[in-house]
């Protein structure tokens, strides 16, 4: 495990992005992060916002959680509200082992290579924006939707399914 900033620099910087403390209003509705991962070769192979939760593993430095926001559609009761599948939306584990803050603010991970690959994926936690952002902001809604409970559960990223009260 190598990392060519610190520890705490790329971590602040971590939970700056997906808290949305980059917003230019101040505002954490106005911002928030998204994740970005890439080939080798820089091909880009997945793109999705960020839960604003993120927890790196006690028991291996190296692995960081996180809430990638897939899925969605319109709640069938009130169509301006959207609904999730926690199920589908479920944690990620994204084992690294470089990380940098780029100029721009964000995390890059190089990910450990799986099985024979000689280099793994590149991931990016960067500022959402666009879409993405749009997305941001109706997870925050279905999140405060939510018992508080099971938002604290969702928070822990500590479980791969769903097995909460409001909407299981």
């Amino acid at each position: 495990m190598t990392s060519t900033t610190t520890p705490d620099s790329w971590q602040n910087a971590l939970e700056d992005l997906v808290a949305g403390r980059h917003s230019a209003s101040g505002d954490h509705d106005d911002a928030g992060a998204q994740l970005v991962v890439t080939d080798p070769d820089g091909t880009e192979v997945f793109r999705a916002p960020l839960a604003r939760h993120h927890r790196i593993d006690p028991d291996q430095p190296n692995l960081l959680w996180l809430r990638p926001i897939v899925g969605g559609s319109p709640n069938p009761d009130v169509p301006t509200l959207y609904d999730y599948n926690l199920n589908v939306a479920r944690r990620r584990a994204l084992v690294w082992d470089r990380v940098e803050v780029g100029a721009d603010g964000a995390v890059s991970f190089q990910l450990a290579p799986l099985g024979d690959e000689e280099q793994g994926q590149g991931a990016r936690v960067e500022a959402a924006d666009g879409e993405e952002l749009e997305t941001l902001s109706r997870w925050d809604d279905f999140v405060s939707r939510l018992s508080a409970d099971d938002e604290a559960e969702l928070d822990r990223l500590a479980a791969d399914s769903w097995t909460g009260t409001a909407y299981s």
